[in-house]
């Protein structure tokens, strides 16, 4: 079959395309062409149609030659043919060096906005704060950062991580929202290079953060981390203070000698188990584990006031009108509930609960306190308990373990789990025999799985997300979680009867979807341990503080029936519960209303509630108090000695139980097995 021939216009633009093709050359003379096929003809129509145009040909060519020159700035200059090309030429030359000058700055300009937007620059700041590394934990941290920096003018929060800077902005302003007088600052690069962390201007922040990076090998990356920041600095002393967290244990001594003395390390996993096993033993606990790491809420502060000088602490516990005392911070050491009989020495600060660090005022509340409606102590409930785990994940046998540590003896964990039975028996194998751990082959995700238990009978249910596996979505786990808690919610309709159940979440974002009844306990380990990394990073005493309250051997929070502290039926002032609590060898820092328990957001909880502010206390409400193994010290009466004698005898258990505080490390297991005898509640 015969070929058909290109016709005219293929061949031409063929030709065209290849004569472009040879360079930078045939496109100047392609250019030139050009240019003077549109210049020449429309300066000799110009010339010939001008009112008074030359009269002779030879100078309309002149004037041709002048206007194209000018268009093209070749000079136009006439006279003979070497005039001529001196004229050119020097007009090529300014030419060449005007489009070289322009190139030379566009191109400079161009280099100078792609590292702008690279995040490359320098950062130029004092006092501010670092954040290095990307999870999920960084809209929590910065939003809590933006949260605290609200009321201070020029505050700034630079973010370092190994991602497109503007991708980083977008991400947090879409999560994080308005930062209004914070001024949020994006790097790129990776932050265990010291050139690249030296961007962030490290030595003059305020503090740096070092995030745990999701993949579960990022412990040597914060590691890393650390080291290069003591690459970035002179000297020990021009080192700023430093927060990291790690999730493996092992990588805990490490990372605490990499962040050296200014270094305060969080072990996540130790701490997320300790917050699930204590909401475990204490429904509710969770929301106020929130409401006090959140800035949004009340916070501990340390607050400094003369006139309380020579005062038992006893006292100053109705001394303040909104805010609720908690403890001293003595010798640059916090303790929690002393007993009442302290003395306040002259450089204590005491450690109160308030909305923000200048809002304490004093007040005397003791006028509120109404004697006769404080009720007599009543035994605590130590029959054994039942806990029923639903999944298996590496946080399971620290949970475990910290459930057990406070559990009554005889107390029962089963375990429902696809997990080995051998594996789960190790893991629960603490030579405690004060309980036992029994392990049933399941999986949670499926209705008869979960038929098959005696769910009425257990005293609360915790539901656990298993460990991402090869090939899996990090969605996965919490998808399997959602599906175990409507299978749970369709179990506690068939009974009637709805159980305590602490849930562990990834992702913030399911929190809404869980079918959980209001006011449940819903851990989301990532947003927890970044809201404490956050409070520590603005006040380095709270590591101390936070590791003792979620310690398992030492003061904590507890809910505790309204009705040990004052008559059912009843209205009274708060501030009667707080000395009913003060008689106990106990700090009342609030309460949760049983009438509004189903009520967003707070769910019935209030935090530093005024001591003046009165209430009928009905019996289903709760007491939320700090307490623990300085609460031993009451009489037989139920009222703590407030002589000053106490003095003595205070200091000497806040030594021995603080004694190698401040070790920078936090949710270590330092307390384990230390023979202290565990709270009750």
């Amino acid at each position: 079959m015969e070929q058909r021939r290109p016709g005219v216009g293929p061949r031409a633009r063929y030709w065209f395309d290849t004569t472009l093709a040879r360079g930078t050359s045939a496109l100047v003379g392609w250019l030139v062409v050009v240019c003077l096929a549109l210049v020449v003809p429309a300066s000799a129509m110009l010339v010939w149609t001008a009112p008074h145009a030359p009269a002779g040909l030879s100078g309309k060519l002149a004037q041709v030659w002048r206007l194209t020159g000018e268009t093209l700035r070749l000079g136009g200059t006439t006279g003979t043919p070497l005039r001529v090309l001196l004229s050119v030429l020097l007009a090529l030359v300014a030419l060449v060096y005007v489009s070289t000058l322009v190139g030379l700055i566009t191109t400079g300009l161009t280099e100078r906005l792609i590292a702008l937007r690279r995040g490359r620059s320098t950062l130029v700041e004092h006092g501010h704060v670092v954040v290095l590394g990307w999870s999920e934990q960084v809209f929590t941290v910065v939003g809590e950062l933006v949260a605290a920096g609200a009321n201070q003018r020029g505050s700034a929060v630079a973010v370092l991580a190994d991602r497109d800077k503007t991708a980083m902005e977008e991400a947090l302003y879409s999560k994080v929202g308005p930062t209004g007088r914070t001024r949020l600052v994006c790097r790129s690069g990776p932050s265990a290079d010291p050139a690249v962390l030296a961007l962030t201007s490290p030595v003059t922040a305020d503090s740096v953060i070092v995030l745990p990076p999701d993949d579960s090998r990022g412990d040597a990356d914060v590691v890393k981390t650390l080291l290069a920041l003591r690459a970035t600095a002179s000297g020990d002393d021009a080192t700023a203070p430093v927060v990291a967290a790690v999730r493996d244990s092992g990588y805990l001594l490490a990372a605490r000698l990499a962040a050296g003395e200014h270094g305060i390390v969080v072990e996540s996993d130790t701490v997320t188990a300790r917050l699930i096993a204590q909401a475990a033993r204490r429904p509710g606990l969770s929301l106020v584990h929130r409401e006090l790491l959140d800035f949004a809420g009340d916070e501990f502060y340390p607050v400094s006031h003369p006139s309380l000088v020579g005062r038992d602490f006893g006292d100053v516990l109705l001394r303040y009108g909104n805010a609720c005392a908690v403890g001293l911070i003595r010798d640059g050491v916090p303790w929690l509930n002393p007993p009442a009989g302290t003395v306040i020495e002259p450089d204590d600060r005491i450690l109160v609960i308030a909305a923000d660090d200048d809002t304490a005022e004093l007040a005397d509340c003791a006028r509120f306190v109404e004697e006769r409606l404080m009720a007599d102590p009543r035994p605590r409930d130590t029959r054994p308990e039942r806990v029923l785990v639903l999944g298996w994940n590496r946080r399971a046998p620290l949970i475990l373990r910290e459930w057990g540590r406070n559990a009554p003896s005889g107390s029962v964990a089963d375990v429902v789990a696809d997990e080995d039975g051998a594996t789960v028996r190790t893991a629960c194998d603490t030579g405690d025999a004060g309980w036992r751990c029994v392990h049933r082959r399941g999986d949670t995700t499926r209705p008869e799985t979960l038929y098959d238990l005696d769910i009425a009978s257990y005293d609360s249910v915790i539901v656990l997300g298993r460990d991402p596996r090869p090939g899996e979505s990090p969605e996965d786990p919490d998808n399997r979680t959602l599906v175990t808690l409507l299978v749970l919610r369709h179990l506690e309709q068939r009974i009637g009867r709805e159980l305590p159940v602490v849930t562990e979440l990834t992702d913030d974002g399911n929190r809404p979807l869980a079918p959980l009844g209001p006011g449940a306990d819903v851990i989301i380990s990532g947003k927890l341990v970044g809201l404490l990394m956050a409070q520590i990073s603005q006040n380095r005493h709270l590591a101390a503080v936070f590791d003792e309250l979620f310690s398992a051997g030492g003061t904590q929070v507890h809910l505790r029936s309204a009705a040990d502290y004052v008559h059912s039926g009843q209205e009274t002032s708060f501030a009667t519960v707080v000395a009913a609590a003060r008689d106990r060898g106990e700090c009342a820092i609030g309460y949760r209303g049983h009438a509004d328990a189903a009520r967003a957001p707070g769910y019935g909880l209030r935090v530093n509630p005024p001591k003046a502010e009165r209430r009928r206390w009905t019996t289903g409400d709760e007491v939320v108090v700090i307490a623990g193994t300085g609460a031993g010290r009451a009489s037989a009466s139920g009222r703590v000695p407030r002589s000053r004698d106490a003095r003595d005898e205070g200091r000497d258990e806040r030594d021995e139980r603080h004694d190698g505080a401040g070790d920078g490390r936090l949710g270590g297991d330092s307390r384990a097995g230390d023979g202290a005898d565990p709270p009750t509640g």
